[in-house]
């Protein structure tokens, strides 16, 4: 279907691609990986046609239809977020508004002159439409649009008025309703909260597009992929199979390589002394002579490009009393809108506890409520004794200097330290080399968050209030910050639709009933994620498998 044949591509002095060969079959479901600035975002930009190779060739049938899904937010206003995602969807939308604008033309009476013209093309527009079942658009637009977590008063509300997150989400909406051949999909979970997640995993696990993505998902990557290909150094590598199997290959594959470097380097070693020996020795001369031509003609091994995840231990937190959180009778209301009425709740030492629900079901204003930045209606909220609190939000972002560098602030927040542990710590969170001299105002929100979160880790409070911390953070990170977190002294209280988090990090789980008419008493249960997941039968609050 697409394929590459000695594709090469550079940016300036980066060199993106050197004669890559790869394919990618009808119905295949593949991850694209890689670390950042590796060309991912460019191989997307090749197939879809917004960029052309330097050199080499790339095959895309012409009928081949492509949707594009990216990390950028088209302009929205004047339309309902339904009729924003149905005019984005491709073809199917442009007929759709074209229908509407022929029916109000027909019902024109200043155009009773041009009524030949306009009802043949609505007969070619519906016949088209129809075919292309057009006449359950609308119904699958609200299906795909309430599965990414829009409630029907949003659906039918005005687009201009969401925030750049759920605009996100219609532009998401607007790439799966237009059903291409092939969906190309970068990081599509960085603004969905776990339900939404789950909804889109069976979506695209139905579907029969084509689809590439990229995501820091694990568990959305293994239920969903059938093939990893991985961009590195400038090459494409293949590996048949989800994301833990290509990590398994992988791992074998590098110390497949480094043992056949390590026998190679012993081998020109033990050659080496030969003819430094006996180079001056007539006798020798001809074998000397022989051994240089042979060394010259081995073609030598390179040592695996390693990515290395610098681990940091953080200090031990100081201790906090037994009882670390108490509410009291909360509750918390929007309008009509009910989140909670007489909640009580206890949050001792050492307990982690994940908060899950639906949207809008009061899991951001829970936390704020514990964090001090939002009053209850009536009820109270107690901390415990010795408590230092750590607290992180999407408003955390804004904390920091943008007139600094990285480095420059994390100096000016622990300026007692020495360079080399604050180094290390940057280190930790993927800033590493010349990372650490950017100047924050240029950082992306991933960069941003690692750079809060590194702050608030390096002295740690006691007790740490996190909404959403792993947004935007890459595999490796996570990764590190879940092993950093699993030997945490203190208490935690966090919300997250990373799996891979909740299941490494909750001890105790707080489920969340909806609001408003939907609203239900929240329910405490005394275990882990998994726990809570096998018990409950589902994943998330709403969410049955």
């Amino acid at each position: 279907m697409i394929v590459f044949s000695n594709v090469t591509k550079q940016y300036g002095k980066q060199i993106l691609f050197v004669e890559a060969d790869f394919q990618i079959n009808p119905g295949e479901k593949v991850g694209l990986i890689g670390p950042n600035g590796c060309g991912k975002t460019t191989l997307f930009r090749l197939i879809a046609g917004m960029e052309s190779a330097d050199e080499g060739d790339i095959q895309v049938p012409k009928k081949l239809s492509i949707g594009y899904f990216r990390q950028e937010v088209d302009e929205m206003e004047g339309w309902s977020v339904l009729d924003e995602s149905i005019a984005g969807s491709g073809e199917l939308g442009n007929l759709h508004h074209e229908l509407e604008a022929l029916q109000h033309e027909m019902a024109d009476p200043e155009k009773g002159d041009q009524m030949d013209r306009i009802l043949a093309r609505y007969g070619e527009v519906q016949e088209r439409y129809q075919s292309l079942g057009g006449y359950t658009l609308e119904s699958k637009a609200r299906e795909i649009l309430h599965g990414l977590g829009f409630e029907d008063d949003r659906i039918d509300g005005d687009v201009g008025e969401l925030s750049g997150g759920w605009k996100m989400r219609v532009s998401l909406a607007k790439v799966l309703l237009g059903q291409p051949d092939v969906l190309l999909m970068d990081e599509p979970t960085n603004h969905l909260d776990i339900e939404s997640i789950l909804w889109l995993e069976r979506f695209l696990k139905d579907t029969r597009c084509t689809l590439v993505m990229t995501s820091h998902d694990r568990d959305f990557m293994n239920r969903i992929i059938d093939r990893i290909v991985e961009i590195d150094g400038g090459e494409i590598f293949s590996y048949t199979g989800d994301y833990d199997y290509y990590e398994r290959e992988r791992n074998m594959r590098e110390a497949n390589r480094e043992a056949a470097y390590a026998r190679q380097q012993a081998m020109l070693a033990k050659e080496g002394r030969f003819i430094e020996r006996f180079k001056a020795h007539a006798a020798k001369a001809a074998q000397v002579q022989s051994r240089v031509k042979r060394l010259d003609k081995i073609e030598r091994v390179e040592l695996p490009r390693t990515r290395k995840v610098v681990e940091f231990n953080f200090k031990a937190p100081p201790r906090s009393g037994e009882d670390v959180a108490g509410l009291t009778g909360i509750s918390k209301r929007y309008g009509e809108r009910v989140l909670y009425e007489g909640f009580d709740m206890m949050i001792r030492r050492g307990e982690r506890w994940c908060v899950m629900g639906k949207n809008g079901a009061g899991k951001t204003t829970l936390l704020k409520m514990v964090a001090g930045a939002l009053e209850p209606d009536s009820g109270a909220v107690r901390l415990g004794a010795s408590l230092k609190m750590g607290y992180f939000a999407q408003q955390s972002l804004d904390l920091v200097d943008s007139s600094l560098t990285v480095l420059e602030q994390i100096q000016r927040d622990f300026p007692q330290e020495p360079i080399g542990p604050l180094r290390n710590l940057l280190g930790a969170f993927q800033f590493c080399g010349d990372d650490v001299d950017k100047p924050i105002r240029i950082l992306s929100g991933g960069e941003k968050s690692r750079l809060v979160l590194a702050r608030m880790l390096f002295e740690p409070p006691n007790f740490l209030v996190l909404d959403e911390p792993t947004n935007h953070l890459d595999l490796a990170t996570k990764e590190m910050l879940v092993s950093a977190l699993q030997n945490f002294e203190g208490t935690m209280l966090f919300v997250s639709h990373d799996r891979a988090f909740l299941r490494g990090l909750a001890n105790r789980v707080l489920e969340l009933g909806g609001s408003g008419t939907d609203h239900r008493e929240p329910v405490q249960y005394p275990g882990t994620y998994l726990e809570y997941a096998v018990r409950s039968g589902h994943e998330a609050p709403g969410v049955h498998d």
